[in-house]
């Protein structure tokens, strides 16, 4: 274990117990400050994952791809960024080719796709180009820094998404694997009743205990699905990621018209919250091994959980946001091209490995085992009934013969 965030992490619990003592004096109340020498293990995953000194995407952010713990659809080619410009540009198009379009992705990694993105529009839609004005909200500061670095040659503006101002964005906000890293509130299912998991450290080391739910969203979050936690057999324990609807939230007042586009791995809520998937979907990279230990290799692993795209499109409708669909990655590609990219290839006189190498990277794109089974969202505000009558190219999945 890293004995700094070890520190950190302790010196975060005797804060938290503080405040709960003070609290609990101010309201003079007789219960004991339950809170006392713990964090709610979102708490812990905030710092483990985003502390700015010792933090996974401080110290490991430069380290992300084949090389890193993990590799995204990014690090496969730029053939993902250009399928994802000819969407955008086909938004543009829908919202009748405003003369300002902001494309904002937020958690934009090493700037890679952005690139892509960018370089791809530049050449083959010099137009739509023109209108656009690209944002990035990143929270890490490594991270920023090394999409500057790449990202020089093209006019970028970085943010904080607060900094947005409200109902300012006409275009599309979308992410790529942003969600999944939010951190989470854990819990178990206790003689019928939702228990939260915490974090607490003795000695050196770190411990779970349960108690009473942190807050009652926890509880509104799975009312809101539907889901009844007292049918659950004891001992079921899994995630909820009440960050991804404070997100959300944001992303939707900051949107005056246009799309929201989150991509991400994922389920349903009826799949996620399976009784039969009972320990939950959280799971940690560490040098390209997969496993679901939160608290070895702190600050120095990967801790993600899989996204509930039902809370998104819920909570969404809640915030002024209408679904227009939501396929896997595998069908958004195909609709959007890479078929005849893939088709292409015995016409291109390239070297053997090289085109062996490219097939490879295509095919990886679209395989419903690995990134093609990830989920693609896409959300919308503020259209006409004629906007809204056009299908996104990616979204509108032909009928089979």
């Amino acid at each position: 274990m890293d004995s700094q965030l070890i520190e950190i992490i302790r010196q975060a619990i005797a804060a938290s117990a503080e405040r709960s003592s003070i609290a609990a004096s101010a309201e003079r109340s007789s219960i004991a400050t339950h809170a006392q020498h713990r964090l709610t293990f979102a708490e812990y995953m905030e710092i483990a994952l985003y502390h700015p000194e010792y933090g996974y995407y401080s110290t490991q952010a430069a380290n992300l791809g084949k090389k890193g713990d993990f590799f995204t659809s990014v690090h496969l080619g730029a053939d993902f960024g250009e399928m994802l410009a000819e969407q955008f540009q086909q938004m543009w198009l829908i919202l009748g080719k405003p003369q300002e379009f902001q494309l904002v992705e937020m958690g934009a990694g090493q700037g890679i796709l952005a690139q892509d993105i960018l370089k791809y529009l530049q050449k083959i839609y010099p137009d739509f180009f023109a209108a656009l004005k690209y944002s990035i909200v990143e929270k890490s500061p490594t991270l920023r820094s090394i999409q500057q670095q790449r990202l020089q040659e093209f006019a970028v503006n970085w943010y904080n998404l607060e900094e947005i101002s409200p109902n300012s964005v006409t275009g599309c906000f979308f992410s790529n694997e942003l969600v999944d890293a939010f951190p989470v509130h854990q819990f178990t299912v206790v003689n019928g009743e939702l228990q939260e998991i915490y974090v607490t450290v003795s000695s050196d080391s770190l411990q779970e205990i349960t108690d009473k739910p942190s807050t009652p969203k926890l509880l509104e979050y799975l009312q809101m699905l539907g889901i009844e936690i007292n049918s659950y057999a004891d001992g079921y324990r899994s995630e909820i990621n009440l960050s991804a609807l404070d997100w959300l939230g944001i992303v939707a007042n900051r949107l005056h018209r246009g799309y929201v586009l989150t991509i991400d791995y994922g389920y349903s809520a009826s799949r996620y919250y399976n009784p039969r998937r009972n320990q939950g979907t959280l799971q940690c990279y560490w040098q390209h091994q997969r496993h679901n230990n939160p608290y070895i290799h702190i600050g120095h692993q990967d801790i993600t959980t899989h996204v509930d795209f039902t809370a998104l499109e819920r909570w969404g409708e809640q915030c002024g946001l209408d679904k227009v669909g939501f396929v896997p990655q595998e069908i958004f590609l195909m609709a959007l091209g890479l078929g005849e990219r893939i088709a292409s290839l015995s016409q291109q006189k390239l070297p053997i490995v090289e085109l062996l190498q490219r097939r490879d990277c295509l095919h990886q794109l679209i395989d419903p085992m690995g990134v093609g089974g990830f989920g693609v969202l896409a959300q919308s505000k503020g259209l006409n009934p004629q906007e809204t009558s056009q299908p996104l190219k990616g979204f509108n999945i032909p009928e089979l013969a």
